[in-house]
């Protein structure tokens, strides 16, 4: 067992506090940006000046703006449930600099994970673009298809009980697990290891962020579940099965609006 003195217990306590801190301050100031993105959405004829891209053709610039908007989104729901971890390994790295070995600014760890949800942003403008292109998304960036609606739903739910999602979640569920089986010494191991983790999140919840194309890519009340539900699954007991219940959900919810499309057609 690691001897830790009492100044070192003292920085420790420190650097968890500075750094939960800094994660919450990130995570504010994403929502606030996210916020000022739907409210120049909704009023769009009025704000001209607003960073939400016309969506009848898109510009370069559009493409760019709507990027930025996901990366703002990924940063606001995804930096609170990568709190575990990123404490975990500040108080990893603290530890082994006391034993002199090499200490890691904790921010490139946590930028390592960032660009992972990056990478995300940029498949998921695009595929945002395509969707538009094939008029399945209105200019409120929400479905026009209850039966696109349905089949993302239904998926998302199925995608709850694949090994995928299972092996993905453990990862997100165990990071001192993951701190200790996957460290990597000096500030590209710090990034790669972030990267690692974050590729393993995205994994586990891109199909829950694809629901957005269904209730609305800046709707903030579904964004603030599917968030909710993220870290709920991350951090709950293993014991508490949440996957299983939120893929029956989505099943239930996508099959009924398949049926109502055909019903109603």
């Amino acid at each position: 067992m690691d001897f830790i003195t009492p100044s070192g217990e003292l920085t420790l306590k420190k650097d968890r506090k500075v750094i939960l801190l800094s994660l919450i301050v990130v995570s504010i100031l994403a929502w606030i940006i996210m916020v000022y993105q739907a409210r120049c959405m909704n009023a769009m004829n009025k704000m001209p000046m607003c960073i939400m891209p016309n969506m009848q053709s898109w510009s370069t610039a559009d493409f760019l703006n709507v990027l930025l908007m996901w990366a703002v989104m990924m940063v606001a729901m995804m930096v609170p449930s990568a709190v575990p971890i990123v404490l975990v390994f500040a108080s990893i790295n603290r530890k082994r600099q006391q034993r002199q070995d090499p200490f890691v600014p904790t921010w490139i760890f946590l930028f390592g994970y960032l660009v992972a949800w990056i990478a995300f942003s940029i498949l998921a403008t695009f595929s945002q673009w395509y969707l538009h292109s094939q008029a399945l998304l209105c200019p409120m960036m929400i479905s026009t298809s209850p039966l696109f609606s349905g089949i993302v739903l239904s998926l998302a739910g199925i995608f709850q009980f694949t090994p995928l999602k299972n092996t993905c979640l453990k990862h997100c569920q165990t990071p001192f697990h993951f701190i200790m089986t996957e460290w990597r010494e000096g500030k590209l191991g710090a990034f790669l290891m972030g990267w690692q983790h974050g590729l393993f999140c995205t994994g586990c919840c891109w199909a829950l962020m694809a629901l957005l194309f269904v209730v609305g890519v800046m709707n903030l009340v579904w964004i603030a579940i599917v968030s909710i539900v993220v870290l709920l699954e991350k951090v709950a007991p293993q014991s508490l099965k949440l996957s299983p219940i939120v893929g029956f959900l989505l099943m239930g919810w996508g099959i009924s609006m398949m049926l109502g499309k055909f019903v109603f057609n």
